[in-house]
């Protein structure tokens, strides 16, 4: 685990004007408390749903099962993406042959993309934390329990797989050479960060990305980094769907990584000047 900066209240008596906790210090490891947010849930599971008919029911059977096993108090957020198939009327059907668990549909009229229903989704979110499980059930109950039992142990909990059944040889190079490229421009050293990591969901709320492939879960992990947000990475397997086609291999994604590592450059460059200037300072 990395820890960073966690936040430092001034004691009382040296909290300056008025001497109380109205005066504070405010870092990047602190800001959540500061957030009126009232957190009614220990986790939100969000849920992209796009032609997702014959994974979507396996995905909340995966994700319930799992979570039933801890302590923690969940919701499921599923975004229907204007899905072309009949995944609406699955989903419908599922909640309600299964009321005991708390899960919400909002269903799009136009396709808006995964990274605007992931920004969207932790606006209507109720839980402390917030977690990516895509719809076409990639993530197996061991995987999310071990996840999910890493909880608190940092800012992020950042899950890089160690073994993933079904992935072509192709996809495989691809990735690692993503994740070489991703250490390389931004100056981190992570194993992967296109996982679904677990967020904080204030921290979700207050980030904007510019990407609309799959390169925004990079960007977000990043620049949490960047601000010295803590972390632990976590050894995990993973499936490929049983339905459908993978969409990563889209003109969007290929056109959205481009951007990403474009913007790498420009803002690892501009952290190292800042860096520059602060130590003229010194």
């Amino acid at each position: 685990m990395n820890n960073q900066n966690d936040g430092e209240r001034i004691p009382p008596g040296n909290a300056g004007p008025g001497s109380d906790t109205r005066y504070e210090f405010l870092d990047t490891g602190s800001i959540v408390k500061f957030s009126p947010c009232k957190w009614e849930k220990d986790i939100t599971i969000f849920v992209p749903c796009y032609d997702e008919e014959g994974n979507i029911v396996d995905t909340f059977n995966t994700i319930a099962s799992s979570l039933k096993e801890t302590k923690l108090s969940w919701e499921i957020i599923v975004i229907d993406d204007a899905s072309t198939d009949d995944s609406k009327q699955v989903i419908l059907r599922y909640m309600k042959e299964h009321p005991e668990y708390d899960i919400k549909l909002r269903a799009r009229k136009e396709n808006m993309g995964l990274a605007q229903n992931y920004i969207d989704g932790a606006f209507m979110a109720s839980g402390r934390y917030y977690k990516l499980v895509s719809g076409d059930n990639a993530e197996p109950k061991e995987t999310l329990s071990v996840i999910f039992n890493a909880l608190g142990k940092g800012t992020m909990v950042i899950p890089y797989p160690v073994q993933i059944e079904g992935r072509s040889l192709l996809r495989h190079i691809f990735s690692k050479t993503y994740t070489f490229l991703v250490n390389v421009l931004s100056g981190h050293r992570l194993k992967y960060y296109n996982g679904g990591a677990v967020h904080l969901t204030y921290n979700v709320m207050r980030w904007h990305t510019d990407y609309h492939g799959f390169s925004f879960q990079a960007d977000i992990i990043t620049r949490l980094l960047n601000q010295g947000m803590s972390y632990v990475e976590i050894p995990v397997t993973s499936q490929g769907r049983k339905c459908g086609e993978s969409k990563a291999y889209q003109l969007k994604n290929f056109l959205s990584v481009g951007h990403f590592f474009l913007d790498l450059i420009i803002r690892h460059i501009g952290i190292m000047y800042r860096h520059k200037n602060r130590n003229k300072k010194r």
